[in-house]
């Protein structure tokens, strides 16, 4: 994850009850310190509108967390806002005590004040909310969220990602246009033609290329089975791909792959984007750049390697949706029974492309960024399990059984006009990716 600075700002007023304060004040920093060692802390409550001004004066941050210690009015929040135009998250306290006595902090009047504010600088739900006492595990589960959000934002604003070709004809929903990315998601992009790296692979020589045919036959099953000079042509195109993306300081590919690599090279590249998932480079096939985008935002929620494909069937009685593709998943997400094993391309029948099905998991979500006909994004979510399932058709699939009804997500998305290639990541992180749109200020299909 990136670097990124959480400034906690907790504001109030001494008419209220300053021991209750204080108590609240320690909690609260203990709950954030125990999230995030990012987070930057004043001394104590900040008790006027000058005690804000002088606390953020040297801060940039990336995420404030503005939280009612006790009530105080809407200067203080409109001190924050007119400085710094980050992601916000408005935490507020549960009253500590009632007894019939004294009203002792007030912190969820001071938050309607704050939350005036902010939808006046803002606009309405630019802010996440979150409410409970520092020890709640809801609080902390909801605080994580934003901090983990926050740091794949910071993440997107650093990518370069490549768009390795075109897509094929009738591809067009994985099209992207370089400004369109940076403006939303604060990404770079740049192109090149896939014919550009297969003459550069057919340059390498077998010695050139010796290191990377080891480093592959050490992670997949089979790949002595395949022809030689396929085996060899996949370590020059393996080779050409991670010099290009090492020299270039790529962190996501989108590639195209047929008719390309079976037709001008004779070998699918298939294989090479399944070693580069392995090594947490999100690659994505077709040229499919928000499937890639999609993938890298999984990748660095959980760390790990996600699943990208074409959603094949359905089976309501089950509550599962299969996902597909023709031989591309990372290959560390084999079965451990069968290993990650070489096959051939289901349709073209040239291998060494991936042939397996994916490792069971409690917890997953499907994901994808869409853009819509207006122009628009929305982030698609669903969470479920991967189910413990063999391979289900040549090439890789992983079987998902949903937490809502398989028939609904399936019929749903299609009468929204959803894309066709979806991202399974291997957790449930359906919370983090929500609180990501609210950054981007994108829209969510969520089921």
């Amino acid at each position: 994850m990136s670097e990124i600075q959480i400034v906690y700002v907790p504001i109030g007023v001494g008419t209220y009850h300053m021991e209750t304060a204080a108590d609240l004040f320690s909690r609260s920093v203990k709950a954030l310190k125990e999230i995030s060692g990012d987070v930057v802390v004043p001394e104590k409550v900040l008790l006027t509108v000058d005690e804000v001004a002088d606390f953020v004066k040297d801060k940039a941050p990336d995420l404030i967390v503005l939280q009612n210690i006790t009530f105080a009015n809407a200067a203080y929040a409109s001190e924050i806002l007119r400085r710094f135009d980050c992601p916000l998250v408005l935490w507020t306290l549960r009253e500590p005590v009632i007894d019939g006595g004294r009203l002792r902090s007030n912190s969820l009047t001071g938050a309607y004040s704050a939350a005036n504010t902010i939808t006046a600088f803002r606009g309405a739900g630019k802010f996440e909310f979150i409410f409970g006492s520092p020890e709640e595990e809801k609080v902390k589960t909801e605080l994580s969220a934003c901090i983990k959000a926050c740091e794949v934002l910071a993440s997107l604003k650093n990518l370069k990602m490549s768009a390795i070709g075109h897509t094929p004809q009738g591809f067009g929903f994985g099209r992207a246009l370089d400004a369109e990315l940076l403006k939303y998601f604060g990404v770079r992009l740049e192109a090149i033609e896939a014919r550009e790296l297969i003459e550069k692979a057919v340059c390498y020589t077998d010695e050139e290329c010796a290191e990377d045919l080891n480093e592959a036959k050490e992670k997949v099953v089979g790949l002595d089975t395949m022809p030689e000079k396929n085996v060899k042509d996949f370590a020059r195109l393996y080779k050409a791909y991670k010099t290009y993306i090492r020299e270039g300081g790529i962190g996501a590919v989108s590639s195209r792959c047929w008719p390309d690599f079976f037709v001008s090279f004779g070998t699918p590249v298939c294989m090479v984007l399944s070693l580069l998932n392995a090594m947490n480079i999100p690659a994505s096939c077709e040229a499919d750049v928000y499937g890639a985008l999609s993938m890298f935002i999984g990748t660095k929620l959980t760390g790990e390697a996600t699943f990208f494909g074409d959603p094949v069937a359905m089976d309501e009685k089950e509550g599962t949706i299969t996902y597909w593709h023709c031989g591309m998943a990372a290959c560390n997400l084999a079965r451990c029974d069968t290993g990650a094993n070489v096959g051939v391309h289901p349709n073209r029948k040239i291998g060494p492309v991936m042939d397996f099905g994916c490792k069971a998991s409690e917890d997953a979500t499907i994901f994808r960024i869409g853009r819509k006909p207006d122009g628009s994004f929305r982030f698609m979510i669903a969470e479920g399990s991967v189910l413990d399932k063999p391979k289900q058709f040549n090439g890789t699939s992983i079987v998902v059984k949903t937490d809502e009804a398989a028939d609904r997500i399936v019929t749903d998305t299609i009468k929204k006009g959803l894309e066709p290639h979806y991202v399974v990541i291997y957790n449930r992180v359906g919370n983090e990716l929500e609180k990501l749109a609210h950054m981007l200020d994108i829209e969510v299909v969520r089921y």
